[in-house]
């Protein structure tokens, strides 16, 4: 559906009827998609401190993760069925000399190289990788897609005025053109990729709608986008933010149901561990994914926030009138050799042939 600006805007504001008439447009009924994974924070150092975050560490310990134990935990979550590891790190963490150091200890050039190998391996074992550690160029994106099977990064917002402000200042990597390039990079190398908003972080409802566009005529151009996150800021004690009010819970629901009526082709995702008490209204507002939910291990980028178990994800979506299915880390649409390298291709395969019915 075509959308332009101002009828976005109008519907980011609607309130008491118009909001209940946007909401009936995107809810049908239908399936919530959910994916079995294991998080594994390869280093929490990083190079940009914002605002909102508590996933940086100054002096991370272990620097990195050893090898050994990010494979152990691998082996754990394939025993307890998961078919996806998430693999995070701050961004540029090989620029902190601590890391450097384990790197080069361990016969590794950089984070991408360390990422690629553990994938690589990852994958001889049975799991898919999705990958997301901040901006990456060109080069990297290409080598790390033969050993992925989907990768994300969230742009957060359009808006460069936020770089200004204080979730952003001190963060070079959130430079809106930054990320929108990797984006864009990613559906040149047809890479099955997940992006989102970050909403409540200082930014007007007019660069809500511009975000939107933003990723639409992203989509638009190269199609590979397969889930967008509408992802609401929390407060959280000892963060630069923690005094910043939160979205409201009718802001959240008017960006999820505009976001479901401007990408039919894309699924919406609300984090449930942020949303335990309101994830049914979400599901009412048009989101059809519930993202990556581990049983392993927890939310590193938001700790205070446990994951719901499968079962309590399965009663508030049955309880909303939908069916709970589980996917791969990668959308059923997106299994194929011109998205996927031969090396994932042949381990869904030949490992999860029941989700390419």
């Amino acid at each position: 559906m075509v959308l332009g600006k101002e009828e976005i805007l109008e519907l980011l504001l609607a309130d008491g009827p118009e909001l209940l008439d946007l909401m009936k447009r995107v809810c049908e009924p239908g399936e919530v998609t959910y994916s079995r994974n294991v998080f594994i924070p390869l280093t929490r150092a990083c190079r940009n401190r914002c605002g909102y975050c508590t996933f940086r560490s100054d002096s991370p310990d272990p620097p990195i993760i050893p090898p050994g134990d990010v494979l152990r935990d691998v082996r754990k979550a394939r025993d307890m069925g998961c078919t996806e590891a998430l693999f995070t790190f701050g961004e540029n963490a090989h620029e902190v000399p601590e890391v450097m150091e384990k790197l080069e200890e361990l016969g590794f050039s950089d984070m991408v190289d360390y990422a690629h190998h553990l994938c690589s391996a990852t994958l001889d074992l049975g799991l898919l990788p999705h990958t997301n550690m901040g901006v990456l160029g060109y080069r990297d994106l290409r080598r790390l897609r033969e050993v992925n099977a989907s990768m994300g990064l969230m742009l957060e917002s359009a808006s460069p005025r936020l770089m200004e402000k204080e979730a952003h200042r001190e963060s070079p990597g959130k430079d809106p053109a930054l990320r929108i390039k990797m984006i864009e990079d990613a559906g040149r190398l047809k890479i099955p990729f997940t992006t989102g908003i970050l909403v409540g972080i200082g930014e007007t409802v007019e660069e809500r709608a511009e975000s939107l566009l933003e990723l639409r005529r992203i989509q638009d151009r190269y199609g590979h986008l397969q889930e967008i996150i509408i992802q609401n800021f929390r407060a959280k004690p000892g963060i630069p933010m923690e005094n910043h009010p939160e979205p409201s819970l009718l802001e959240m629901v008017r960006m999820v149901a505009v976001a479901k009526l401007l990408f039919p082709d894309v699924s919406i995702q609300v984090p449930p561990n942020l949303n335990r008490e309101t994830g049914e209204v979400f599901l009412l507002a048009g989101a059809d994914d519930w993202g990556g939910v581990s049983p392993l291990s927890r939310d590193y980028v938001n700790p205070e926030a446990p994951w719901p178990e499968i079962d309590e994800l399965r009663r508030l979506t049955e309880s909303a009138g939908f069916t709970l299915k589980e996917r791969l880390p990668v959308y059923r649409k997106f299994i194929n050799r011109d998205f996927l390298s031969p090396k994932v291709m042949e381990t869904i395969e030949r490992l999860y042939p029941e989700f390419l019915v």
